[in-house]
């Protein structure tokens, strides 16, 4: 009967050997985050001004990403979705003030029944 070695051999990788084909974790945009994060509170908890920092913070982001060496940063579809958000609160809140004067406006003289 043969013992095993007292140690066990450590593998040390060759450094002109072929890499793993794990790519790098890349970074993402914090502006794109935060786009995308007041884009979902402009909805819930801070209507408007929730919309013009998502929309805001969304065009710096995308530009952020832009300007980033191809394909380092990450966050452009979280920016998009920010600025998708921001926008349509902002068109409705739009809509709504248009038909809140309207009402007040052209309806006052107008008899219901």
């Amino acid at each position: 009967m043969s013992q095993p070695p007292p140690y066990t051999p450590v593998f040390v990788p060759d450094s002109n050997a072929p890499q793993s084909g794990v790519a790098p974790l890349r970074p993402t945009s914090s502006l794109a985050v935060i786009s995308l994060v007041f884009g979902i509170l402009s909805w819930c908890l801070l209507p408007f001004i929730g919309a013009i920092v998502a929309i805001v913070c969304g065009h710096m982001a995308r530009s952020e990403i832009r300007r980033a060496p191809l394909g380092s940063m990450e966050g452009s579809g979280m920016a998009v979705a920010g600025l998708v958000l921001g926008y349509v609160h902002v068109a409705l809140v739009v809509i709504g003030i248009a038909v809140i004067i309207g009402i007040l406006f052209l309806g006052a003289g107008l008899h219901w029944f």
